[in-house]
């Protein structure tokens, strides 16, 4: 399936100079969406997970979507004061700002792939790496849905990130 069909591009947004990959379209497809999931089972080691990541918030999409096809749980990642204490948390900086990330502490060793919708240089996914490790996860992958590989060449174990999309 050729998911990029599906993306709908906005220039100058959220800021001038920033082309934005809106999701919305591919993701009112419902064969598309479906697909997806069968497309990440080929690239993930669906057996070796035992709770999929999503990062607040459009990696929740994909995490959520994950978990649910697969028999596996949700862990959201979620943005400062949504969560309930304890929480640890990671302050990163964005293309175009500041964020805070927290997440509960694991009551035990899990092991997890951790989603996002875009890869861009890669601040939010490698704080959000950073915070599982420290609250007791064992990071095993990364997905995401599109990887903007000429903003980042990073690495998760010595693999690419995986990913649907690359521009």
């Amino acid at each position: 399936m050729n998911y990029k069909e599906l993306i709908r591009e906005v220039p100058d947004f959220p800021i001038a100079g920033v082309l934005f990959r809106d999701v919305s379209p591919l993701l009112q497809n419902a064969e598309a969406f479906s697909q997806m999931a069968l497309d990440f089972e080929k690239i993930i080691d669906i057996k070796n997970v035992d709770l999929f990541v999503g990062i607040e918030s459009r990696g929740f999409i994909f995490a959520a979507l994950m978990a649910a096809k697969f028999n596996k749980g949700f862990l959201p990642l979620r943005k400062a004061g949504k969560l309930p204490q304890p929480v640890l948390a990671e302050s990163y900086d964005l293309e175009y700002g500041q964020a805070t990330l927290e997440i509960a502490p694991a009551a035990k060793k899990q092991r997890v792939v951790v989603c996002d919708d875009v890869l861009a240089t890669g601040g939010t996914l490698k704080a959000s790496v950073s915070l599982c490790e420290r609250a007791g996860y064992e990071v095993v992958d990364l997905m995401v849905l599109i990887n903007l590989t000429f903003l980042n060449k990073m690495t998760h174990k010595n693999q690419p990130v995986k990913s649907l999309i690359q521009y």
